[in-house]
């Protein structure tokens, strides 16, 4: 039903697909690309491109349904033109100038004008032609293709034909391709015409944005695999922080050399909507990555890794993710849904435990907001949470709520770190109580501990939160890999 707007790139992946699930989901996102209002029930592209059909079938069906003729196919692909020049019974034409002037008969023909159409020009005319007179019309390469006495001797003759100045048998040996005269003055030429028969036959482009279409379409594209992760940060007791990082391995993007530095760049768009299908905030980013070509063999074994971080209240979720390479074309969708906690404030209670590859303080002017910065810190997690024994094992940790000793008025806090291999206990460290900063109801636990001592192998990492004022313990656990 969609051969005249399908792209070729969108022909070929539905041929590769072998489910009927897989195909409906497909429907379902060629639909909602072409979506003036991404995400609304209701198509306005897709309730016209019917229309269209029902009309073309109501008008230019002879023999074959309308919406299979060429006239169908252009009103189809572009809609009405602006005006149409008809000659339905044919008959007597005075040629124009740039035809070769003169009078002839015709075939039934129609000249349709487009005022303009993307990505081919201004003033289009179209010129449709039945020269079996059955009614099928079709789109005419040849503006002599008209002429009734095109291959009759001595008739039909062009102005110049007629004054002896030109013969009429020159017009087969054309190398345009076309059976016309000799022009009065000048002819559009030959690669013109060309171009213009075959674009306007080419599926029209997609108007609207792919990546923010893919996140409404619940196809999950897998051709770009890459990893998301969230995390919670509290801000109020009604406001929360979470931080979306996305994780791509370099060697899955494509790089070009651009004058001894390798180049690749990735288009990010996100999208987060409650329960009930409200779009409460949406994200879109473009991110380059640059890297000498001498050190490209060694940037190719490693990841690349974006971040976002996204207000919310507190409340169920659905995140959705799309990523782009810009140099491919390759995309990748990820839905997940997400829980944004509810920190109560007489509650002792956590931010997520992060694991990171990367936690730093950072320099004075470099503290706010911005990509992998919570607070005074630079904390870049590891969203499959997977390292080597030569790295460190970064961990971050907020904990709110904390009970103030009315003797002291500070906090007291107990801080114990557990790491477990298989059920067992290979690690247990307790946190030196003068290096916490207890001057208030919050504290931060950033700190890195050695792998090199550590099998590879799956471990879990809990930290134990005890406060000693009001008596309540939080143990928030991750897990990770060591390989």
């Amino acid at each position: 039903e969609v051969p005249y707007i399908i792209s070729d790139e969108e022909r070929a992946a539905f041929k590769n697909l072998t489910t009927d699930e897989e195909r409906e989901n497909f429907i379902e996102s060629f639909w909602e690309r072409r979506n003036p209002d991404p995400g609304s029930p209701e198509n306005e592209f897709k309730e016209e491109y019917y229309r269209r059909i029902a009309y073309a079938n109501e008008h230019f069906s002879s023999g074959v349904p309308g919406w299979k003729t060429d006239r169908g196919r252009i009103y189809i692909m572009y809609g009405p033109p602006d005006e149409i020049d008809p000659h339905p019974s044919g008959g007597t034409y005075n040629r124009t100038p740039e035809e070769g002037g003169g009078r002839t008969v015709t075939y039934p023909f129609e000249h349709w004008r487009y005022r303009y159409i993307e990505n081919i020009g201004e003033n289009v005319v179209l010129e449709f032609v039945d020269p079996s007179g059955s009614g099928e019309y079709h789109l005419a390469y040849d503006p002599g293709e008209k002429d009734a006495l095109t291959h009759v001797p001595g008739v039909g003759l062009t102005q110049l034909e007629a004054m002896n100045l030109a013969s009429k048998a020159d017009r087969f040996t054309n190398t345009d391709g076309t059976t016309l005269g000799q022009p009065l003055g000048i002819r559009e030429d030959e690669f013109s015409r060309l171009d213009r028969y075959y674009r306007i036959f080419k599926a029209p482009d997609v108007k609207y944005k792919d990546l923010q279409a893919l996140v409404t379409s619940r196809l999950d594209t897998r051709l770009l695999p890459f990893d998301v992760r969230e995390d919670f940060i509290r801000v109020t007791e009604e406001s929360v922080l979470m931080p979306v990082t996305l994780q791509v391995a370099n060697r899955d993007l494509e790089f070009v050399d651009k004058s001894g530095v390798m180049h690749a760049s990735l288009d990010v768009f996100g999208q987060i909507s409650s329960v009930g299908g409200k779009v409460v905030s949406r994200f879109a980013d473009s991110v380059a990555l640059d890297v000498p070509k001498g050190e490209f063999a060694r940037f190719a074994d490693m990841t690349s890794a974006y971040q976002k971080s996204v207000p919310l209240r507190p409340g169920l979720y659905k995140l959705t993710v799309v990523v782009k390479d810009t140099q491919s074309g390759k995309a990748g969708s990820l839905e997940v849904g997400t829980r944004v906690p509810h920190y109560l404030d007489e509650q002792l209670s956590s931010s997520s435990l992060i694991l990171a590859d990367v936690v730093q303080p950072l320099p004075t002017r470099q503290v706010g907001s911005g990509p992998f910065v919570i607070g005074g810190m630079k904390v870049r997690p590891s969203v499959t949470r997977t390292f080597t024994r030569n790295q460190n094992l970064g961990l971050y940790l907020q904990v709110y709520n904390l009970g103030i000793d009315p003797a002291t008025r500070r906090p007291s806090v107990e801080v114990h770190y557990d790491i477990v291999k298989d059920g067992t206990t290979i690690v247990s460290k307790d946190e030196n109580p003068a290096q916490l900063p207890t001057t208030s109801q919050e504290i931060v636990l950033a700190k890195t501990l050695p792998l090199k001592s550590l099998q590879p192998g799956k471990y879990t990492i809990a930290i134990r939160v005890r406060d000693k004022v009001r008596k309540q313990t939080v143990t928030p656990t991750e897990t990770f890999e060591l390989r």
